[in-house]
């Protein structure tokens, strides 16, 4: 295998026993050098257990993680990048202050005016870092994860809480990483950001894999059908009718795989279509799907 084919991370046969569970049960994956890969899966799936094993900040029970085809060791934890989802940053000192005194822990270091821009830091440099905004904290905090230079960074759920424009900002930065040639190991909740960020995604629950790869390809090999979505008032009329509809609160989805057709049969019914809402298969359904709608502790 020539050095250039050699997956920058990869996890093989992961196994992590608690005394009580077997948090992850047999995981497997490679990760190319490039691409934003994604791994997802709803609480108590395994998920934050394996990230914490591919970080090298937990060992194992069996199995091995493998970075650039070497097991991985200290030498090695000094070229990743990682940004947590609570990272405690130094009180009373500056962002500017931060930047430098997280540099200072590494002999290897990205300029300060690089990541400065990259990071869109320019405005806040001086601002004590406590009284930062949801969105410049992170921005910071991706700056904290890329100091060393790193050519594998773990993004953990980085834009929890943020509002729409400050995610959207968030995500910016991560293609302009990607452009650059890092690695990027996404974990999220919001499936239209797995989507949008991620070349590769694996699913993950009860401590396996259930699915794995592209997620447009995902959603291809999956679903056939498109998503009609009515108020229940609405889809009420449909009752006793050849269309099924399944009560989403107070809305309802209808499932099928010929549009034109289901629409007629809607007026047909004297359904309204004036709040109906037509829209393909999302990530989002198919995790649903895999995963189930009970709520996870």
């Amino acid at each position: 295998m020539s050095a250039s084919s050699v997956p920058i991370l990869e996890a093989v046969d992961l196994v992590k026993h608690f005394p009580k569970v077997r948090a992850v049960d047999g995981i497997s994956f490679a990760v190319p050098a490039g691409i934003c890969f994604g791994l997802l899966g709803p609480n108590g799936a395994g998920k934050s257990t394996t990230i914490e094993m591919l970080e090298g900040l937990l060992t194992p029970t069996s199995g091995r993680v493998l970075y650039h085809g070497e097991r991985l060791g200290q030498r090695h934890r000094e070229r990743i990048g990682i940004q947590f989802q609570n990272t405690a940053l130094q009180d009373h000192l500056t962002v500017h202050e931060n930047l430098r005194f997280f540099g200072a822990l590494y002999p290897v270091r990205r300029p300060l005016s690089e990541l400065i821009a990259l990071c869109q830091l320019e405005e806040f440099l001086d601002r004590d870092s406590r009284k930062l905004s949801g969105g410049q904290r992170q921005r910071l905090l991706l700056a904290i994860a890329l100091i060393n230079n790193p050519d594998l960074i773990f993004l953990d759920e980085p834009t929890t809480g943020l509002d729409p424009q400050a995610r959207r900002n968030f995500w910016d930065m991560v293609t302009d990483l990607k452009r650059l040639g890092n690695t990027i190991v996404l974990t999220t909740h919001y499936m239209e950001e797995a989507y949008l960020l991620c070349d590769d995604i694996v699913i993950v629950d009860h401590g396996k894999i259930i699915a794995r790869g592209a997620p447009a390809q995902l959603l291809a090999q999956h679903f056939n059908d498109s998503v009609l979505e009515l108020p229940m008032v609405e889809a009420r009329k449909l009752d006793g009718g050849p269309l099924r509809y399944a009560a989403i609160g107070e809305s309802a989805e209808i499932l099928t795989p010929d549009v034109n057709a289901a629409v007629g049969v809607l007026l047909a019914a004297g359904v309204s279509l004036a709040q109906l809402r037509i829209r393909p298969r999302t990530l989002e359904d198919l995790f649903i799907e895999l995963t189930g709608r009970a709520l996870r502790a």
